[in-house]
């Protein structure tokens, strides 16, 4: 009569410790893919910044650009006249567009899309310093899972319950192009 009663408690122990083993798994699993829902709520941040960051660049770009190419070619026109009244109208007209471009900088020191560029670009680096923070977040997680998937005895049961191995967020092929310096060009 012992003998039947130990092998039940054996029994028992035993389908406890793989019923913990099995819900270890789940949670692990389940904490790397909150760890990516945490990822994508970032890179969908990213995503609907990168439009309007562009967006402003661009409209500060060609402000800028429209400006200087007018003092540019007005500056180059005034060295370029050959009789004195062309050398007072080409003065007139490069003296008017700096003077105009001067009360734009006078009115307007930090012109309102450069600070939309400033914040826009604030904002971008701080959601790049929070992707890093939760890639980091879900690679632990990932490699928490799979420490457990790979380690005995719980890969017994992970091979069982269809549980695997899962990659990491790296960098992949882009870890060269990020480790080489930028390269500026004017």
């Amino acid at each position: 009569m012992g003998t039947p009663i130990i092998i039940l408690i054996i029994v028992v122990v035993l389908v406890i410790w793989a019923v913990g083993i099995y819900n270890r798994l789940v949670k692990l699993r389940n904490n790397r893919e909150n760890a990516f829902a945490d990822i994508d709520v970032q890179l969908k941040q990213r995503h609907d910044l990168i439009p309007q960051l562009v967006e402003t660049v661009k409209g500060y770009a060609k402000h800028e650009k429209t400006t200087l190419e007018n003092v540019i070619n007005l500056r180059n026109a005034a060295a370029g006249a050959r009789t004195v009244d062309d050398k007072i109208v080409a003065e007139n007209q490069l003296n008017s567009a700096l003077a105009g471009l001067k009360i734009t900088l006078e009115a307007y020191p930090d012109l309102k899309a450069n600070q939309n560029f400033l914040q826009l670009q604030a904002e971008m680096s701080d959601i790049e310093n929070k992707l890093s923070a939760v890639r980091r977040f879900f690679n632990s997680a990932t490699k928490e899972l799979n420490n457990a998937v790979q380690t005995f005895p719980s890969n017994i049961f992970a091979g069982m319950f269809g549980f695997k191995k899962e990659p990491m967020f790296d960098l992949g092929t882009e870890r060269a192009t990020l480790e080489q310096a930028p390269k500026i060009s004017f």
